[in-house]
């Protein structure tokens, strides 16, 4: 890839060119979600398959019918069904913390990376991982309780406003910055990372330390990276909330499922086309170059005379 290339196609050829990332992390996601689903449907059957009212769940969707089965005696504790999926999200996090380190050092790599060189990068970087996961929560929520203060008193100070729009606007415009601020913050923590795995650092306040003054050198270019990226996020779902109505049916719960899963899968590539971003960045501003060293030629040195040696025969006929 050529050093002139912006971000965001540096970013989308690394994507491209390791597809299988996404394959894998969707099918785990996959996995996880049955494992925790599995509960609430065991209780809905409990209910269901005794009742005529399921028929209006299976061809179409009645709240009240929902609403009716959560709070019969034989469904069960709400939170029992709640609790699986709980902890498989927790699983699905820290199984992310494991593989991400890999899929960081496979973006890097100008080859197919091999399988013992992607769990080997995975368990290297796991621990320098949690503790950076730990300290992103903790930054992004205070930063996150700080601007949802600071908005929620803009916009009882406009509510006081004869201005009957003005709240909704200073409630738009106190979200857009507020998302400004996070996607600047999850360039921050994503350089962050692509540094603890790329230059294996194990002091993570290092890590964090020169991600943070990058991120505010380049401000302008990455969260342009950033938006841009999340912003296709947001149309993907956008498009697949209009695809599942518009063309499914109430009654084809197959379609539901291939309309939802396919929109899922397509949302896993923003979110990973900002971990190559990040990769970019770094291999681009963050890797020092090697120097060239320039060989003079070695000075030429003049040989010796070679002294002439005279046979002693043509001496003997001289002297003669």
């Amino acid at each position: 890839m050529a050093n002139d290339q912006g971000l965001l196609s540096r970013g989308w050829s690394m994507v491209t060119h390791n597809k299988r990332y996404i394959i894998w992390f969707y099918l785990l996601n996959l996995t996880l979600a049955e494992f925790g689903a599995s509960a609430f449907r065991n209780q809905a059957h409990a209910v269901l398959d005794h009742s005529l009212l399921s028929d209006r769940l299976l061809h179409g969707m009645d709240a009240g019918v929902l609403m009716e089965m959560l709070i019969r005696p034989e469904f069960g504790p709400t939170m029992a069904s709640a609790m699986p999926a709980l902890y498989m999200m927790f699983v699905f996090f820290a199984l992310s913390a494991v593989f991400i380190p890999g899929v960081l050092q496979g973006y890097a790599s100008n080859f197919r990376l091999p399988r013992e060189d992607f769990f080997r990068a995975c368990g290297r970087n796991f621990w320098r991982f949690v503790r950076l996961l730990l300290i992103a929560l903790i930054v992004f929520g205070i930063a996150s309780g700080i601007l949802f203060g600071i908005r929620g008193a803009l916009i009882k100070a406009a509510g006081k406003n004869l201005n009957e729009v003005l709240p909704f606007y200073t409630s738009m415009i106190g979200l857009a910055v507020i998302f400004l601020v996070m996607s600047a913050l999850r360039a921050w923590f994503d350089i962050a990372q692509a540094d603890v795995v790329l230059n294996d650092q194990r002091a993570v306040r290092k890590s964090i330390g020169t991600a943070f003054r990058h991120t505010m050198s380049h401000l302008g270019s990455l969260l342009t990276a950033y938006v841009f990226s999340a912003l296709i996020g947001l149309g993907i779902f956008a498009a697949g909330i209009w695809a599942w109505m518009t063309f499914v049916p109430p009654a084809s719960w197959l379609g539901a499922f291939f309309v939802s899963q396919f929109t899922l899968l397509l949302l896993l590539i923003p979110r990973f086309w900002q971990r190559a971003i990040a990769v970019s960045y770094y291999l681009k501003y963050m890797v020092e170059p090697i120097p060239v060293q320039s060989f003079a030629p070695a000075p030429s040195v003049a040989s010796e005379p070679v002294p002439t040696v005279v046979p002693v025969a043509s001496l003997g006929a001289q002297n003669s």
